[in-house]
């Protein structure tokens, strides 16, 4: 609670500020807006107030530095005001169109919200860091590759560790360490030089074109090849291969098929991957894995409990050959249970090394 006077609010009604004696000094709308805030954080509240544009931060700052004492019946009846107008309201909305823009976004057309930030020259407000910190992180990459050393210090050392470690590890050797190295000479950057990148970065991020598709073209035609026959996948990825190099590598690398399953998944999460797969899909997809693909079934059945192992064999024994579709069928099946968990994070995927 306030302390005084002032901890009644909320209980048997406001102070009565004709109790004291002394006279109600007169303040503007920002003097009494500072008070408010200074009992707010005196209780330990949390107030967003990086988010204030940087003039209004500059003169709460000011006010605060100049006002001083206040008396109790002045303090009084700026709480009693403050709470009449809060009474009074019934629906507040976002000020600016970037407020608006955040409050929309998901219900609105991405492309239109882009469009009106383009149309209208939006600029980032509050903390433009916050903002960056927001983003996918392969966002960022394309900033730490093009822009100066010093500046990919800066977003290095400004996001979290987490984050920082991943992208240091998707950029070139020589590359990561200069970066690495810039970061130790970071300790005395003016903090109004760490502002102005954060802005200049967050509104170059944030003025880049909108993407009709929320995965990269590489992504995409991995997942499309991921549940394409083999037929089918083999002969687009060769035609990638003699048309772009470097994609055909790329899309390579995103793809993850039956085959990919030995290198790719930890012999323990075998068991959690099997458990909830129909037995007959498993073992349909087991049987009609010959050739290249017996090193896979025995992987899997390898890393079950020997009892299931065996009565598993004994099905495929049974089984017989299996057609090519429905043992490619049976296949994408296991493919895609493993995707769900990965995506829920139930296993994580080996990463392949680099060639």
């Amino acid at each position: 609670m306030l302390p005084g006077e002032i901890g009644n609010i909320g209980g048997s009604g406001m102070p009565d500020a004709s109790r004291f004696s002394s006279p109600q000094r007169i303040l503007s709308k920002k003097q009494k807006a500072a008070i408010i805030i200074r009992l707010l954080l005196s209780e330990g509240a949390e107030l967003p107030l990086a988010n204030l544009p940087e003039n209004m931060q500059t003169d709460l700052i000011e006010l605060m530095s100049d006002m001083r004492l206040i008396d109790k019946a002045t303090v009084a009846a700026v709480i009693e005001e403050f709470v009449m107008e809060i009474e009074d309201i019934g629906m507040a909305f976002p000020g600016g169109l970037e407020g608006a823009l955040n409050v929309l976004e998901g219900a609105i057309d991405p492309a239109t919200i882009a469009r009106v930030r383009k149309n209208s020259g939006v600029r980032v407000t509050g903390n433009p860091w916050e903002t960056i910190s927001g983003l996918d992180p392969m966002k960022l990459l394309p900033v730490l590759e093009s822009e100066s050393t010093e500046v990919a210090a800066v977003l290095l050392s400004k996001l979290k560790v987490s984050v920082a470690a991943e992208l240091l590890g998707r950029l070139p050797g020589p590359r990561a360490r200069k970066v690495a190295y810039a970061v130790s000479l970071t300790g005395n950057i003016d903090p109004l030089v760490v502002d102005k990148i954060g802005r200049s970065l967050a509104e170059q991020l944030d003025a880049q074109p909108a993407s009709a598709f929320e995965e990269g073209p590489v992504e995409r035609v991995g997942a499309i090849l991921n549940f394409s026959p083999a037929a089918t996948r083999d002969e687009v990825l060769n035609g990638l291969q003699e048309d772009d190099q470097v994609f055909a590598e790329e899309v390579r690398k995103a793809i993850f098929t039956f085959a990919n399953i030995p290198s790719r998944i930890d012999p323990r999460d075998i068991p959690k991957v099997t458990k909830d797969i129909d037995q007959a899909v498993l073992i349909t997809a087991l049987a009609a894995a010959s050739g290249d693909l017996e090193e896979v079934a025995e992987f899997i059945l390898s890393a079950m409990s020997k009892r299931m192992a065996e009565q598993i064999r004994e099905e495929i024994q049974s089984l017989g050959k299996v057609k090519e579709a429905d043992g490619e069928a049976a296949m994408n099946t296991i493919i895609s249970r493993i995707r769900e968990m990965e995506g829920a994070g139930e296993i994580l995927l080996i990463a392949e090394d680099e060639a």
